[in-house]
């Protein structure tokens, strides 16, 4: 198509490019290794991107993640939320392992990165995702904003339960769950008492879990929240504990 146009050359389609960023992520290749390998592989194309081309435009691509299957649960899907940290960066941990070094001065700390899933503990898929800083918490934004990813990309899913565990223990993530009719299955606090303030269903929550908290986590099911553990292992074995892009 750009043979003989005057101007400015046509884009390489989202299409190309998303495969071009897979075969990155898999083989855990640096940029300028991926543009290496599509053009060694890619000889029968006319041009290839080059590495920056590719870093650009795989940051400006828009990757959502939807249920893959069509199945429909009559009674609905129950759904794990949490969170785990990736560091930013891995540089020096060698050094400071090695040799027993030890820091003269406190420096400014680099931070990492949290990563928030929802996991359908039946088929362990992942329904949303959502990257933040370490400075976001876990339960006040982003708990509803992952299940409105879900029911927004998903229309034919009906969320059953929500399985949490001490960190969205909050008045208003009960309410949200209330008003969405969403069972909730929170771990409350070893301190949370029962008030006129709080909601009437973490109210409930906080009596039901005080009287005897093994009858509520196997009424529950409580236990199936380990899934997204499973899942951030499933993760961190793939792609490792830092990230490679500290974008």
């Amino acid at each position: 198509m750009n043979e003989n146009k005057e101007g400015k050359p046509y884009s390489y389609p989202d299409s190309f490019i998303l495969v071009i960023g897979y075969m990155k992520i898999y083989f855990h290749l640096p940029y300028r290794q991926t543009e290496g390998i599509i053009k060694a592989t890619g000889k029968n194309l006319p041009n290839h991107p080059s590495y920056s081309q590719i870093c650009r435009r795989v940051n400006q691509l828009d990757i959502s993640s939807n249920r893959l299957d069509d199945d429909d649960d009559n009674d609905g899907i129950i759904i794990a939320i949490d969170s785990t940290g990736i560091k930013v960066t891995n540089r020096g941990q060698w050094m400071q392992d090695k040799w027993k070094k030890k820091k003269k001065k406190k420096k400014k700390k680099k931070g990492y990165l949290k990563i928030h899933i929802a996991v359908e503990v039946k088929t362990k898929e992942i329904l949303a995702l959502e990257v933040t800083n370490e400075k976001v918490h876990n339960g006040r934004i982003i708990m509803p904003k992952l299940i409105e990813h879900i029911l927004k990309n998903n229309n034919h899913i009906k969320i059953k339960s929500e399985l949490g565990d001490g960190s969205y223990d909050g008045n208003g993530n009960f309410k949200y769950l209330q008003n969405k009719r969403i069972l909730a299955a929170i771990k409350v606090r070893k301190n949370s008492i029962i008030t006129r303030k709080n909601n009437n269903l973490s109210n409930r929550e906080v009596y039901s879990q005080l009287k005897d908290l093994l009858k509520w986590k196997k009424r529950m099911t409580y236990g199936k929240r380990w899934m997204a553990e499973t899942a951030f292992s499933s993760i961190k074995c793939m792609f490792g504990e830092y990230v490679t892009a500290t974008k």
